[in-house]
């Protein structure tokens, strides 16, 4: 696990986007823009190669569980949080905290660590 951080940005909101539910990649584009007020917005080229990577690294799985047909549209793959996926993201939140905690004590981040 520690060999994939400091996970890339794109990597880490990703496995945010789907950590709560499935989500297909159109979807997961717009979680990602939504939580980040749009100051992120995957291309759809950087999201399927940054999902095509973190299935090989076991982050992510493709489920083969599906919304109601009414609800869905074949041609979607959804997909899910590991619980290698989640241990590696609970790692990089911490690596992401002690940073803020340094970075408060140095002076170069408002408050107190």
């Amino acid at each position: 696990m520690n060999s994939l951080l400091p996970l890339p940005e794109a990597t880490f909101h990703i496995l945010m986007a789907v950590a709560e539910e499935d989500r297909h990649g159109y979807a997961i584009i717009q979680d990602v823009a939504a939580r980040t007020d749009g100051a992120l917005k995957l291309s759809p080229g950087t999201l399927y190669r940054s999902i095509q990577r973190m299935l090989e690294q076991g982050l992510l799985e493709e489920t083969k569980e599906r919304p109601a047909p009414d609800q869905d549209d074949e041609r979607r793959r959804y997909y899910r949080i590991t619980e290698f996926g989640r241990e590696t993201a609970k790692a990089e939140t911490r690596r992401l905290t002690n940073l803020v905690r340094l970075a408060k004590a140095s002076g170069l981040a408002p408050g107190r660590a």
